[in-house]
């Protein structure tokens, strides 16, 4: 298991151009925030799709770093999205993940996307992850 602050740290030195910072990692759960700019409203003043996506991808990553620690070769191999309703351009957008199952050679999770302030999602997606070989996935002691 990996730290907030370990995490935080690895997104930074590997991902610089990533507006994402990561808010919370639990066992198995993270919440990312990604600062909402001009830079990704498209017309009519929502937030573009590819950053909803992005946000829901990176909550994913952090939240299986946090129930099996950095595995940086952990990649996305699908990820189904559900648009719900416009994301508010003046809002942060909050990425709440939750991993439905861990395996050996797969990491399942689900994530809900808000504008920040809103109860109500903007976006749902689920993604899977597949684990690199040789990582031996173990989890702590519950």
């Amino acid at each position: 298991m990996s730290t907030q602050q370990e995490i935080s740290d690895f997104l930074a030195s590997n991902f610089p151009q990533s507006k994402c910072t990561v808010d919370a990692v639990g066992r198995g759960t993270a919440t990312i925030r990604h600062k909402i700019t001009e830079a990704e409203l498209r017309p009519g003043r929502t937030v573009s799709g590819p950053v909803l996506m992005f946000v829901a991808d990176v909550a994913l990553y952090v939240a299986i770093f946090g129930e099996i620690g950095i595995v940086p070769l952990a990649v996305t191999t699908s990820l189904n999205f559900n648009f719900l309703r416009k994301p508010s351009a003046d809002a942060d957008i909050m990425g709440v993940c939750r991993m439905l199952k861990i395996g050996k050679t797969l990491a399942v999770g689900e994530v809900a996307l808000y504008s920040e302030g809103n109860p109500d999602p903007v976006a749902h997606a689920v993604g899977t992850y597949a684990i690199p070989p040789g990582v031996v996935v173990r989890r702590p002691a519950q």
